[in-house]
């Protein structure tokens, strides 16, 4: 069974490589149009889904620092594009604020 390991996980990372590739955005694909980057992770079934993770797409920083501000004078904050937990988002929060001002006693069942 350990000798089909290799294969496996060739596999899974050409599929892995062929759905990231089908799911980008035309405008985020770099250097050869996205047609021709299919064909490469298909066709080589190694070499062609790693160029692909490493050359083939415009990445963003893990932390979404490019989605903040400009640099310097940047001039404020960009909008978050990235998916925030509920408890980290102060959207949600404020809303949880807002309802739990509007009814206070909401939470108390009367038989104290």
């Amino acid at each position: 069974m350990l000798r089909y390991l290799p294969f496996l996980l060739i596999i899974a990372l050409t599929i892995y490589a062929f759905i990231d590739c089908l799911n980008t955005p035309e405008e985020e694909v770099k250097s050869l149009p996205k047609g021709v980057w299919v064909m490469i992770i298909l066709l080589f079934s190694i070499v062609g889904p790693v160029v692909w993770l490493f050359a083939g797409k415009k990445r963003t920083a893990a932390g979404g620092a490019a989605g903040f501000g400009g640099g310097f004078g940047g001039g404020g904050r960009a909008r978050r594009t990235q998916w925030v937990a509920p408890d980290d988002n102060p959207e949600f929060l404020r809303s949880l604020r807002k309802d739990e001002d509007k009814d206070p006693d909401e939470g108390k069942d009367g038989q104290g």
